[in-house]
């Protein structure tokens, strides 16, 4: 799943502090039509998902998919004290300058309950997103929004650190610094796989797992970024100039890839944002 394609809605937050006045049922159960992501900060009990049961615990994180039969349990004298977000997503994609919804997205790339590690920096980001949707100010919704991308890449940095392959994702992030090096070059799969002593295979679906693209189609991104920056300057070059500047031995080929990622030729490009036409 590419999340950079997903759209994002969210239906409601909740939430529950220590010495929270507020009366709660020690027992919900249900199943969602949306999905669900709740922080545990303390109490005792246990959720039962997929007749699974499981004890919480303060650090725990549950992602509960649409469609999933869940229970939540907590005592009385140690009631649950948690962050939770409902939401729903779609998938979107630009393609030749056209907007459209793609098939149904898979789930987030989640464990149903995991243990958070150092989970204060998400448990800041969540109360956020959560203090920001129930303030209700003007933009909340969209602010709301923000904050809870930002709390799913929180939630995957958090993972990739305490995960047996955070080697693969170093190697990952330093194939990415020797694209951007050498963003004016070409390179290959066999290149970038003896760089970080991979296989070919193993290194294209490890990259994709982490960035959502293999490692060319990356590589073509920062070319085309690289591109817009060239053409923003101002300077003039013709679009064939550009493209030699980028390892591209063929202006059309260029213009075609500039025109799949952004919807618009080069040409069409330098006039809308440098000439204003």
């Amino acid at each position: 799943m590419n999340i950079n394609q997903l759209f994002f809605h969210i239906h409601y937050c909740n939430f529950r502090r220590f010495k929270d006045t507020r009366i709660y049922s020690n027992r919900i159960s249900r199943t969602l039509e949306h999905h669900e992501l709740i922080l545990v900060t303390g109490g005792r009990g246990s959720v039962t998902v997929d007749h699974k049961k499981l004890q919480f615990r303060a650090g725990m994180l549950f992602y509960i998919r649409p469609g999933v039969f869940h229970s939540i349990e907590f005592e009385l004298e140690e009631p649950l004290c948690f962050l939770a977000v409902h939401f729903s997503y779609a998938q979107v994609l630009l393609m030749e300058g056209q907007w459209t919804l793609g098939e149904q997205p898979e789930p987030l790339p989640l464990h149903t309950a995991q243990d958070l590690k150092d989970y204060y920096q998400i448990e800041e980001i969540f109360s956020k997103l959560v203090e920001v949707w129930n303030a209700k100010l003007p933009g909340y919704e969209f602010a709301a929004k923000t904050a809870l991308q930002q709390l799913l890449i929180a939630i995957y940095q958090n993972n990739k650190r305490h995960n047996q392959n955070y080697s693969t994702s170093l190697k990952v992030e330093k194939i990415i610094g020797y694209m951007q090096e050498h963003v004016c070059s070409t390179v290959t799969l066999p290149e970038l796989a003896g760089l970080v002593q991979l296989s070919p295979a193993y290194l294209s679906r490890a990259f994709k797992e982490i960035t959502g693209y293999s490692p060319i189609e990356f590589f073509s991104r920062i070319k085309m970024d690289k591109a817009k920056e060239l053409i923003l300057e101002g300077s003039g070059k013709k679009v064939k100039e550009i493209a030699g500047e980028l390892g591209y031995t063929d202006e059309f080929y260029f213009s075609r890839i500039f025109k799949r990622m952004e919807g618009i030729s080069p040409s069409e490009f330098n006039s809308k944002n440098v000439h204003g036409v």
